[in-house]
């Protein structure tokens, strides 16, 4: 894992890649931040030899390839999975079936987006805190 990495992010909602950019922003942390509409998109980015991601926030339901879809062709990725790259999901959909399928797969962690920017501030300050803390294999 790569902390210096950038943040994947893929959210095919423009309003809230906006929101989540005016967040990020504000808390400061030095990561670059890389917006995907879809998970087909974020793949091949991931895929690149240059790509050194941070970690991966992705929404549920995207077009192309949503979360689900994703996070099941990473889970097959051996180079992908080999880098530690946390796979978590921020999203406004959520129910029992879905955070147990998410937990099956690669997903380390899932969360619902808060309704308002300073809620949405709090949730991502602890995801990155966490992350930069946690002792991982690189």
């Amino acid at each position: 894992m790569n902390r210096n990495g950038e943040i994947i992010n893929i959210e095919d909602d423009e309003e809230d890649r906006n929101v989540l950019e005016y967040v990020f922003e504000k808390l400061s942390y030095p990561n670059r931040r890389a917006y995907f509409k879809d998970g087909a998109s974020a793949l091949a980015y991931m895929n690149a030899p240059y790509a050194e991601p941070f970690l991966i926030l992705s929404d549920i339901d995207h077009p192309y390839m949503d979360g689900a879809d994703l996070d099941t062709q990473l889970i097959t990725d051996i180079e992908i999975r080999r880098t530690g790259i946390p796979y978590l999901y921020l999203t406004n959909r959520a129910n029992h079936e879905l955070i147990i399928d998410a937990y099956g797969k690669l997903a380390l962690g899932f969360f619902i987006k808060p309704n308002s920017p300073k809620e949405l501030v709090s949730t991502l300050k602890a995801i990155m805190d966490y992350w930069l803390a946690c002792a991982i294999s690189s």
